[in-house]
């Protein structure tokens, strides 16, 4: 069986995991390495057990929590070449670049029962991708920190059964917030962050195409609400002709908690725990 769990997601850290049969692969390592460490035994898993760690890039609401975790986990790290170079120029730390494994945007590779497949992703950092996983016979996408959404983008998200998808902010709310000015362009940027509004036209997409299950994820504590992220996009779902509540799943990933686990393939995408 292939699931999927958020274990945290949002501005202050991001990880998740992926599962099937003995093959577990964590998401980002964006929390400490002690929330990590509860968060997979809730499910069961020890880090040790981990397959891979996948890298989307290498801020620090992704990475925080992975030099610690490495010294239980020692799983391979995959993620693109920027990503690792940028991680180990400012950790200087030989024993986690020795787990590294360059995985360039647009390539695959099989990690026990899944394959992984990374896609370019529009971000200010290097070398930032998104992940597709795939396991008996469904697929995940992982799809957060990008300023707007790219041919490679709605490749990878087209036909996918679940879609964790960015609804980082309110446009209005980051313009008339407490941020700088130089914060507010660059998370409207074209290497910032998408929208509500982004968001929920990436999940109209992934619904046109077959995609059944939505979890909204890395919303802003400052610049969003999870009610606000979620009736966006129900709204724009309405519009096609998409009732959220009964013809698909809809929901938001916890910043500070476990979300739901998925199966993958399973009708609507069920939440299992």
């Amino acid at each position: 069986m292939f699931t999927f769990t958020t274990l945290a997601s949002g501005s202050l850290g991001n990880a998740a995991l992926a599962s099937c049969g003995d093959t577990h692969i964590l998401l980002d390592a964006g929390i400490s390495a002690k929330r990590i460490t509860a968060g997979l035994a809730a499910l069961g898993i020890k880090p040790r057990q981990l397959s891979a760690i996948l890298l989307t890039h290498e801020h620090s609401d992704h990475v925080s929590g992975l030099r610690v975790l490495t010294k239980k986990a020692e799983a391979p790290i995959y993620a693109t070449g920027p990503t690792l170079w940028a991680w180990y120029k400012r950790h200087q730390c030989d024993e986690v670049r020795a787990l590294f494994r360059k995985q360039e945007a647009g390539t695959g590779v099989q990690i026990g029962a899944l394959w992984v497949e990374s896609f370019p992703t529009s971000h200010d950092a290097a070398g930032s991708v998104g992940w597709s996983i795939a396991g008996e016979g469904g697929r995940a996408v992982l799809c957060t920190d990008l300023g707007y959404v790219t041919e490679p983008v709605r490749q990878a998200v087209r036909g996918c059964d679940l879609l964790v998808c960015e609804t980082n902010h309110d446009v209005d709310w980051v313009r008339t917030g407490p941020y700088p000015y130089y914060l507010k362009q660059r998370i409207l940027g074209d290497y910032g962050h998408l929208s509500n509004e982004a968001g929920a036209e990436l999940a109209a997409f992934a619904v046109e195409n077959g995609t059944r299950s939505v979890v909204l994820a890395h919303l802003s504590q400052t610049n969003n609400t999870p009610a606000r992220a979620y009736d966006v996009t129900a709204l724009r779902l309405t519009a096609m002709g998409c009732d959220p509540e009964r013809d698909i799943s809809l929901s938001v990933a916890p910043a500070d908690a476990l979300g739901p686990t998925f199966r993958l393939k399973e009708p609507r995408g069920a939440a299992v725990c």
